[in-house]
């Protein structure tokens, strides 16, 4: 299947693009260069507005690579942009390291990846069914 998004650039911006068969991401790249301190957030735009069809939403993650070799990140890990927004993409970068880093205009800055959304109807109820798990939360599986 194929979802049709549509794109508008309001900026000298790369249009994303699937780098491999079967890749589930599109990459993202800046319209900006900044020098990202450590610990410090910037807000980065990438110079496209998209069109995501009712039912669907994109999720913005970050870059394993520049996560491992640099220590850069997106300060809300996972971004998800609705159906029904229609400004510019940013991502809210981060320095989780001890140097700084250049973004640079052009280069990859997260990626993003389509998904299917439900509608969800809630039903306000005195109890909820039991589980093996319940309410056991962090760690309640064990770290070995």
């Amino acid at each position: 299947m194929v979802l049709k998004v549509k794109i508008k650039k309001i900026a000298d911006a790369k249009t994303p693009f699937y780098a491999h068969k079967g890749d589930s991401g599109v990459d993202l790249y800046s319209a900006d260069e900044y020098l990202l301190r450590p610990m410090e957030r910037k807000l980065v735009a990438t110079g496209i507005k998209i069109a995501i069809p009712y039912g669907y939403e994109a999720q913005i993650r970050p870059k394993s690579g520049l996560a491992l070799e640099h220590g850069i990140s997106h300060a809300n890990s996972i971004g998800t942009i609705d159906s029904c927004y229609r400004g510019e993409i940013k991502i809210p970068m981060i320095n989780l390291s001890d140097k700084a880093y250049r973004i640079e205009k052009g280069k990859k800055i997260g990626q993003m990846v389509f998904a299917k959304v439900e509608t969800a109807v809630f039903e306000e109820v005195d109890k909820l069914e039991e589980t093996t798990r319940n309410e056991k939360g962090f760690g309640s599986t064990g770290l070995d």
